[in-house]
């Protein structure tokens, strides 16, 4: 979603609704981005303000040079160019053949919408440990480059979720049982 205030176009990151108390309206509290500047905002509106919204158009691309976020259009073919800006912190989970849609407004990219969950396996960390602690947690390196906290059973060589936005362990995927003959 995309909304134009005072000639600005920004795209909306987050929007939480807070209902008010008593006689005091509700606030709207949003986390913007400019698509022009990349800078971000957190204003708070009321409910009966109205914004311009933004038609966007999406198109699905595959990375195919991470470097210089260039994207291949998945309908004619055609090479875009992305700036690191739009692709953000999460560029580092980028992965070749990964199909992320694009969002455009006004034939510029604005937007590169990542899944919730990426996966990568945990490259450097201490050998796994099994104690009874269930809330201690080690430093780790993914084979990204991200540095991760995560629990003390985990091992390098395994492979982790991690949630995108922010950059924090969520579970260990299971490894592929094998089969015996």
């Amino acid at each position: 979603m995309a909304i134009r205030i005072e000639g600005e176009t920004y795209k909306v990151l987050e929007a939480e609704s807070k209902a008010g108390a008593a006689k005091l309206g509700g606030v709207v509290k949003t986390k913007l981005r400019n698509v022009t500047t990349g800078r971000a905002w957190g204003p708070h509106f009321r409910p009966q303000e109205r914004l311009e919204d933004l038609e966007l158009e999406q198109h699905h691309g595959i990375p195919i040079q991470r470097r210089r976020h260039l994207f291949m259009n998945l309908e004619n073919f055609e090479q875009l160019e992305v700036p690191r800006a739009i692709v953000g912190p999460p560029e580092k989970f980028l992965q070749s053949g990964m199909q992320l849609p694009v969002e455009f407004f006004a034939s510029r990219p604005i937007s590169v919408v990542f899944p919730d969950l990426g996966e990568a396996r945990v490259a450097i960390t201490a050998p796994p440990t099994h104690s009874q602690q269930d809330s201690a947690w080690k430093e780790a390196t993914l084979d990204n480059g991200i540095p991760i906290r995560v629990p003390l059973v985990i091992g390098p060589g395994e492979i982790v979720r991690v949630d995108v936005k922010t950059g924090r362990y969520v579970e260990r995927v299971p490894a592929e049982r094998k089969r015996s003959a």
